[in-house]
């Protein structure tokens, strides 16, 4: 008899802590997924700020340089994920310093953007999209390169429509499918076997917040669909993306490409304007891929 009675309280302690656990990584996801806003410095002239409208309606906030001409070449700047336009507000100055025109966008819930929840560039893609579309025809149909870093190498990538049809692009530690970025991010704090257990627990959460199953997040998938230059970077000491990873994402692309990795950097290192090293091969890229004004 003891043993009848408290098999089922066992149960139920296990059922308890079951639910509790799927409550726990469920909260967890919410947080993961929460909008960031964030104030950004008013553009200095000639650059300006503006609202664009992402193809879905929501409000966009970025900042134009313009280039030497009208009708020079320009690049669509594209921040990592719980940053802004600001993060990339350096790369855009020098850029204009060589004649680039350059667009600058805060995604959606992210800095002076309209509020809403990040999803690893899926919906970011929209806010992509529509910039792109923008600064094509302020720069009367001239040559657009992306650049795009983390979660903005990914929306340049995993869009509706496919990737972003830019004239090139360059994408900065972007995680080939969104399972492996959860593990990495994940193993960085507690080890690879806690990860291999939680992962599943998080990635399957795209299914109900986003609507689509995990494997719709795949980077490395829509990178065979895109023929035009490519430039890969990576950071030789980043566990988030590891050069593993890079160097996968680089393989899949089909046309012309170039691989950098930069040595010792760590996630969020990587696409340094700092960087000599980087700064010299990004410019030659752009040259190569765009022209130069």
């Amino acid at each position: 008899m003891p043993s009848v009675v408290r098999l089922p309280r066992l149960l139920r302690l296990a059922l308890l802590l079951l639910l509790l656990g799927l409550a726990a990584c469920w909260g967890l996801g919410e947080f993961l997924v929460r909008p960031t806003p964030a104030d950004v410095p008013a553009a200095a002239p000639p650059a300006v700020d503006l609202h664009l409208r992402a193809t879905d309606g929501l409000v966009i906030a970025a900042t134009f340089r313009p280039g030497r001409t009208p009708s020079s070449p320009a690049v669509l700047l594209l921040h990592g994920n719980g940053a802004s336009r600001a993060a990339m507000a350096a790369t855009g100055e020098l850029l204009a310093r060589r004649g680039y025109a350059s667009l600058a966008i805060d995604f959606r819930g992210h800095g002076q953007s309209a509020a809403a929840p990040h999803s690893f560039g899926l919906f970011e893609s929209r806010d992509a999209e529509a910039a792109l579309r923008w600064l094509k025809a302020r720069q009367h149909g001239a040559r657009v390169a992306v650049v795009g870093l983390s979660l903005g190498g990914a929306a340049a990538l995993v869009g509706e429509h496919g990737p972003l049809a830019a004239d090139a692009l360059a994408v900065e530690a972007v995680y080939p499918d969104i399972r492996h970025a959860i593990r990495n991010r994940i193993a960085a704090f507690t080890g690879a076997a806690p990860a291999a257990l939680l992962e599943p627990l998080l990635s399957l959460q795209a299914r109900p917040r986003f609507g689509a199953w995990p494997s719709r997040l795949s980077p490395i998938d829509a990178a065979r669909r895109f023929g035009g230059p490519v430039f890969v970077i990576g950071g030789g000491a980043d566990r988030y993306t590891p050069p593993d990873e890079t160097r996968g994402l680089y393989a899949a692309f089909p046309g012309p490409k170039r691989l950098h990795l930069m040595a010792g950097k760590a996630h969020a290192g990587v696409g340094d304007i700092a960087d000599p090293a980087y700064r010299s091969a990004l410019l030659s890229f752009l040259a190569g891929a765009i022209g130069a004004p």
